[in-house]
């Protein structure tokens, strides 16, 4: 018989074995707990929850309000009180040029209403003018402007260098055309990049000009701005880290916390890395190196140091430009534009930014190198010239997953849907397009093809992951607009942009978190609500799947927080 010793010895240990299972462990307690709102996981498998809990920058749990607290709430975890706000995975963004926000808050903005002033030539002069005199800018230094574009001027009148002349004889003056492509540029401008009635029209270039003296007009796009544009002035080594910090934020605004810098060149890689060491970034950036500068950014970082976030630096693949842009007649199609080629050509049909050939090996380049593509194609034919390119570069497996991105692929024809499926391509289509281009497009290339722009309707159904993006500074950084565009396709002017291919609120909410997060390898710690995965999160101020789709567009950001630190809180909010 045991001793009353060892008998009480044998229930003091089964009491602390008791208490210890029972016990919250240091790993368990919550940093912070958000409940008493919606929860849109973004999980098929769990939709909905009642609390979130976050812990050491990553989803501890998702469940209901009482097991969450039960399991995960301590002495010193925070209890954050939706009051009825919607909390969804940080968006993650498909598409834009992030080296582009670096410079924006010393542009001028004149995109046309209602995103901004620039409803024709006078209107663009005038916004020029007030930052010039708001700003004390002398009168040798280079005035840039982002946002024009021609196909919304009233009365259809274009921007020349004379309208810029006339207020401005001695700053060189550039106002970037919609589609990032290019720039009207002034006399001045002209002047400093030595571009006259001489200088030769590149292969895949642009320049428009008078037809009877052959004199540029302003109008410089593709091949002819691509000196232009690496020349333009970058921030000097001060500015670096606050220009930095302020294009993040405007990011964060959107509740974006992974962005794109999506056709980055070695000199704007140079300055993300400066800037990273300095320990300024406060979301993840992945710059993917332009095809042009793929050779020297290789000489510094060879592809062992790639797909690898280093201090939320990372570079995550190559980018390809083939073409240009629909609205500015430079994207290649299968048949010619209805309304002419930028100079007014007969049987226009755009054309490849390089021969076939140069296209083939840059794909396989790629290909070779192991490493992720993204590659820009808008016109039909150019999509053709991917796929060529791809069954050349591909040959000896052309369904294997790659990673490979077909960025804005607008024009995308149904049977070449089901070569995305083969080939294993995910679209990034740019559903924007069918509000603020979408005239510009019936008019250049018919109702049929218009209304058949970023066909995401029907790329879902046939079972691929499309993503959606707003290319900025092409569009705005709005991502409730995106999406209300995906859902609706109505035009500017009230138009509905083949509404066949409609989607729905979740479907369009996942084209910007899970779809990206897949589209980018990084599905495991990003695009949902699960645990382990990163507390990278947004809360809105209505939930995108209970309002009226119309009033999608008018959801506002709360806040944005990265890896459960909140990096952006709007205004007013207590």
């Amino acid at each position: 018989m045991k001793s009353r010793t060892s008998l009480v010895l044998a229930a003091l240990m089964g009491l602390a074995l008791m208490t210890a299972r029972t016990a919250k462990s240091a790993t368990d307690v919550a940093d912070a707990i958000y409940t008493g709102g919606d929860i849109v996981t973004i999980n098929d498998a769990q939709p909905t929850a009642e609390a979130l809990a976050v812990k050491d920058g990553k989803i501890l749990a998702v469940g209901s309000r009482a097991e969450i607290e039960t399991a995960h709430k301590g002495k010193a975890t925070e209890v954050f009180d939706l009051a009825g706000r919607a909390l969804l995975p940080g968006f993650l963004d498909a598409h834009s040029h992030y080296i582009n926000s670096l410079t924006v808050a010393n542009q001028v903005n004149v995109y046309p209403p209602p995103a901004g002033p620039g409803e024709d030539p006078a209107s663009i002069v005038a916004e020029l003018v007030k930052f010039r005199e708001n700003n004390h800018i002398p009168h040798d230094v280079v005035i840039q402007a982002y946002g024009y574009d021609d196909t919304a001027m009233q009365g259809g009148t274009l921007l020349t260098r004379w309208d810029l002349d006339k207020e401005f004889p001695d700053n060189p003056v550039l106002v970037g055309h919609v589609s990032m492509h290019g720039a009207v540029m002034n006399s001045a401008a002209l002047k400093k990049w030595n571009i006259t009635a001489a200088t030769p029209t590149p292969p895949g270039g642009v320049i428009v000009r008078d037809p009877d003296t052959n004199e540029p007009i302003g109008l410089i796009m593709e091949t002819a701005y691509e000196p232009v544009f690496k020349s333009l002035p970058k921030p000097t080594s001060a500015q670096e880290r606050e220009w930095s910090l302020a294009g993040q934020m405007l990011y964060a605004q959107a509740g974006i916390t992974t962005a794109q810098e999506g056709a980055t060149h070695a000199g704007d890689l140079e300055i993300m890395e400066r800037v990273t060491k300095a320990g300024t970034n406060i979301i993840d950036i992945i710059a993917l190196p332009f095809i042009t500068d793929l050779d020297k950014v290789l000489d510094a970082h060879p592809v062992s140091e790639w797909g690898k976030y280093n201090d939320h630096l990372k570079i995550g693949g190559v980018k390809i430009t083939i073409d240009g842009s629909p609205q500015g007649k430079t994207a290649y199609f299968s048949t010619p534009y209805l309304t002419g080629g930028p100079n007014g050509e007969l049987e226009w049909r755009g054309e490849l930014m390089a021969p076939q050939e140069t296209v083939n090996q840059a794909v396989k380049k790629v290909y070779h190198l192991g490493v992720p593509l993204f590659l820009h194609a808008n016109g039909d034919a150019a999509i053709d010239a991917f796929l060529q390119a791809h069954v050349y570069a591909a040959a000896s497996d052309l369904a294997r997953d790659r990673r490979v991105t077909l960025i804005h692929a607008q024009f995308t024809r149904k049977d070449q849907l089901d070569k995305y499926v083969k080939y294993k391509i995910t679209p990034s289509f740019y559903t924007l397009h069918t509000y603020y281009f979408a005239e510009a497009h019936i008019a250049n290339r018919g109702r049929e093809q218009a209304m058949y722009i970023s066909p995401m309707r029907d790329a879902i159904d046939k079972g691929l992951r499309p993503t959606n993006h707003t290319d900025f500074v092409v569009a705005p950084l709005d991502q409730m607009f995106m999406l209300w565009s995906a859902v609706n396709r109505i035009s500017r002017k009230d138009a509905k942009i083949g509404p066949d291919q409609r989607v729905t609120p979740l479907e369009g909410l996942k084209a910007m978190t899970i779809n990206v997060a897949y589209q980018y390898g990084e599905q495991d710690s990003k695009g949902s609500l699960e645990p382990g995965k990163l507390a990278d999160l947004v809360i809105l101020n209505k939930n995108p799947l209970k309002v009226e789709r119309m009033a999608i567009k008018d959801i506002k950001v709360v806040d944005t927080i990265k890896e459960g630190r909140t990096i952006y809180r709007a205004p007013g909010i207590p």
